[in-house]
């Protein structure tokens, strides 16, 4: 009983250290005063002058743009290629998967060098096209990695099925398969678009002058000196990302639940 206390008390303490910074940011992001070490009061304006700053604007509409494009095109990319990988042999199967797991075990900025230096040899100019390839580039992975599972609980045989009834592959495809993988696409959309919104060391790498995100203008803003307006950015920022985990974290749960009464 002892050991159980100490270790709630532990974890506690460890969460508490992990994020006591960002609570302290979404407090002072309320503060009247531009300090961060006095507080003067309860006040909305950053917040207000965050929606007035035609920069973060700019940033925002980027952001979105690109995480929506990047997940979409990603997401479909990703689910054929993951419908390919699941009907592969076992050697073939092994080689991709090992290649799929790259970009997800590779250090952010060896893949954002690796693009910027694609992007130049194909002479591309820099700008909203390589910003949007490159955020494709590393969510497609976590796709193929959420839909995979999905793939594996399918019944091999309802596609064949379906097409012994007269179905073409395709509208077996279309109304057999995707249906039943359909929760997997869902999770690998949400944790893509998660990933897009929250990037910055590809994004910057990537990019090129007319075109900014939300994190390369928190970075710009930060080295100009500490603005409240990056507490009002970076709290609305935590909490959207947030709301999406919890999304995709009860969508997870749901199915591993519906999964266990299935079994």
């Amino acid at each position: 009983m002892v050991n159980k206390s100490l270790k709630k008390i532990y974890t506690t303490l460890i969460f508490l250290f992990l994020y006591a910074p960002i609570i302290i940011l979404i407090i002072f992001s309320f503060n009247s005063s531009k300090s961060r070490g006095v507080w003067t009061g309860f006040t909305f304006k950053w917040y207000v002058e965050l929606f007035k700053n035609e920069e973060v604007l700019t940033a925002l509409y980027y952001t979105v743009l690109i995480a929506i494009l990047s997940s979409l095109i990603s997401t479909i990319i990703g689910t054929f290629a993951a419908i390919g990988i699941y009907n592969m042999n076992y050697l073939g199967k092994k080689i991709v998967l090992n290649l799929n797991y790259l970009p997800i075990l590779n250090p952010d900025i060896v893949t954002a060098v690796s693009l910027m230096t694609l992007f130049r040899f194909a002479n591309i100019e820099f700008g909203f096209l390589t910003m949007l390839l490159a955020h494709i580039t590393f969510n497609i992975p976590y796709v193929i990695l959420s839909i995979l599972p999905k793939l594996k609980q399918l019944n091999r045989h309802l596609a064949e099925a379906a097409m012994d009834l007269g179905a073409t592959p395709f509208y077996a495809l279309r109304k057999v398969i995707i249906p039943e993988i359909m929760p997997g696409i869902v999770t690998g959309a949400l944790i893509a678009f998660t990933l897009s919104i929250d990037d910055f060391v590809i994004s910057f790498f990537t990019t090129g002058p007319q075109v900014t995100n939300l994190s390369i203008t928190v970075y710009s803003m930060a080295r100009r000196g500490i603005n409240p307006v990056i507490n009002a950015l970076s709290t609305l920022m935590f909490l959207s990302v947030l709301g999406l985990l919890i999304i995709i974290n009860k969508r997870t749960s749901k199915d591993m639940k519906s999964r266990g009464d299935l079994i």
